[in-house]
């Protein structure tokens, strides 16, 4: 081993001694909040709509164009919290060619699998009949939409423990789902 190893090694080991002797540092990773909901955000129309960074702490790295209304929504019930925003063009709901796209994030702490989606306690987008599929290089559950979702494709995941991720594309959009999904990060 050269000397520059030596001093590698002896390093790396007086950092992990120190994280186990302070259990401040070791612990710092773990009190991270699980979910990326920024504290006092609050519920909002935007016109034009915000761009791909109108969730803080979620990255959406595509964003197809031409919406001119955006809606952030903040929202807290039987346990979980939603956060999530909804981008639409000018045309009516009605209309089969409106663009509508809506992310939301769902905190809620008993979300392990991914087959609980179908039994978690959402007011809007539930995944009862939903089936499994990849879509955007992630296992997710799925659903064509309906009702005051809209004509189009829903789509939820497991980002993690507690945490999941839903994505509604309006039919025009639906070729393109497989690329917003592909480029969500939390």
């Amino acid at each position: 081993m050269t000397r520059f190893q030596q001093l590698a090694a002896l390093s790396a080991a007086t950092v992990a001694a120190a994280m186990i002797a302070v259990p401040g540092i070791a612990q710092a990773a773990s009190d991270r909040p699980s979910c990326p909901i920024p504290a006092g955000a609050k519920s909002r129309t935007d016109e034009p709509a915000k761009g791909y960074k109108a969730l803080k702490g979620v990255r959406l790295h595509y964003l197809p164009k031409g919406f001119t209304h955006g809606e952030l929504v903040v929202d807290k019930h039987d346990g979980l919290t939603e956060y999530g925003y909804l981008w639409s063009d000018d045309r009516d709901d009605m209309d089969r060619k409106r663009q509508m796209l809506w992310v939301r994030v769902v905190c809620w702490p008993e979300a392990r699998t991914l087959a609980q989606l179908k039994k978690a306690p959402l007011q809007l987008g539930t995944f009862g009949h939903a089936k499994l599929a990849k879509i955007g290089g992630r296992e997710v559950l799925t659903k064509e939409g309906d009702g005051a979702l809209g004509p189009g494709r829903y789509a939820g995941w497991l980002q993690r423990e507690g945490v999941i991720v839903t994505v509604m594309a309006s039919e025009p959009l639906v070729p393109q789902l497989g690329q917003i999904i592909r480029w969500i990060r939390l």
